[in-house]
């Protein structure tokens, strides 16, 4: 193979990789097909050779089974709704009934605040590499740290110690019923070059 031949693959494939990556949305309507446990195992798998430094690997991921995620809609209503009658409880849960996966990521907490900022950059990007490798799989993620996430009966619920670590996001996931469109601002109106 010609050096230019190489280099026309490397390109295309880098080409590929950056599209199927803006393609990537939140997504919030799902089929009712459920997600093959396997395929979250692998996702993780991927999740965990994100950057961290100096290895400290500090997330966890918890996948949610149906009496967890029972509870956990009964909390998210309570809290999303408590003072909003039930017409507005029934509706909500009609809609988060619907999703067909939650999973929860945590941080491990440090004493020093640097480090303990280190360490949620390090599982965002856990979050990323595993939402990425997800969307390729044809699953959508949405991702939320509504005030669930940092109540302290969520915390229970999963059983974490809120002295040890703290819930970086909770997940839905599915194949999605519909990919929403978007756009972004052009590259020229965030960034800046310096000399």
């Amino acid at each position: 193979m010609s050096r230019d031949t190489a280099q026309q693959l490397a390109d295309r494939g880098l080409a590929e990789f950056g599209e199927r990556l803006k393609r990537r949305r939140t997504i919030s309507d799902f089929k009712a097909l459920p997600v093959p446990g396997e395929l979250l195992l692998q996702a993780i798998e991927v999740a965990r050779w994100a950057p961290n430094h100096r290895l400290t690997e500090p997330w966890h991921f918890y996948l949610l089974g149906a009496d967890t995620v029972d509870r956990l809609l009964d909390l998210i209503v309570a809290i999303k709704v408590a003072d909003k009658g039930e017409p507005a409880r029934a509706a909500l849960l009609r809609r988060l009934d619907r999703v067909p996966g939650w999973f929860a990521v945590t941080c491990k907490r440090n004493a020093d605040a640097w480090k303990e900022r280190e360490d949620y950059a390090a599982c965002c990007c856990a979050v990323q590499n595993m939402v990425s490798y997800l969307w390729q799989g044809g699953v959508g993620v949405k991702w939320t740290t509504g005030a669930v996430t940092r109540d302290e009966r969520c915390a229970a619920l999963f059983g974490i110690d809120p002295a040890t670590e703290f819930i970086v996001g909770l997940f839905q996931y599915g194949y999605p019923e519909r990919v929403p469109e978007q756009q972004r601002r052009e590259v020229r109106a965030i960034c800046t070059q310096l000399d």
